[in-house]
């Protein structure tokens, strides 16, 4: 059982930048890690993946060349750097691991969750 606990979030001025990190308490190298976020009144949504061995990345198309997903194993620690943040994209963000055989956007395909962090974005 893999325990995940998110920080780095805060409030921030539209377009600026956080740094997101998500702490395991064993090993990822099996998973697949993702973050997802949910803003209040809103289902949680998908937002960026990255593989068990990091060779692979998927974002959702709104967050592209903005966001960047990446992963220490060594340190069994996964990484989302948010750049020129919108208001919009308040919201908890959350990470999650998944045993499955291939990435997914799907929330169904996560087991492990951590509890998310507060990303506010103020205009």
């Amino acid at each position: 059982q893999v325990q995940l606990q998110e920080s780095g979030g805060g409030l921030v001025q539209a377009g600026g930048s956080l740094s997101l990190s998500c702490a395991a308490s064993g090993t990822l190298n099996r998973y697949h890690m993702g973050w997802f976020r949910q803003a209040p009144g809103e289902e949680r949504e998908f937002v960026a993946a990255i593989s068990r061995n990091a060779v692979t990345t998927d974002y959702v198309d709104s967050v592209k060349g903005r966001f960047t997903v990446s992963r220490d194993n060594a340190k069994s620690t996964v990484y989302l750097q948010l750049n020129s943040l919108k208001p919009e994209e308040t919201a908890v963000y959350y990470c999650a691991a998944s045993s499955w055989a291939q990435m997914s956007r799907f929330t169904s395909s996560y087991e492990h969750w951590g509890r998310g962090t507060q990303v506010t974005g103020s205009s």
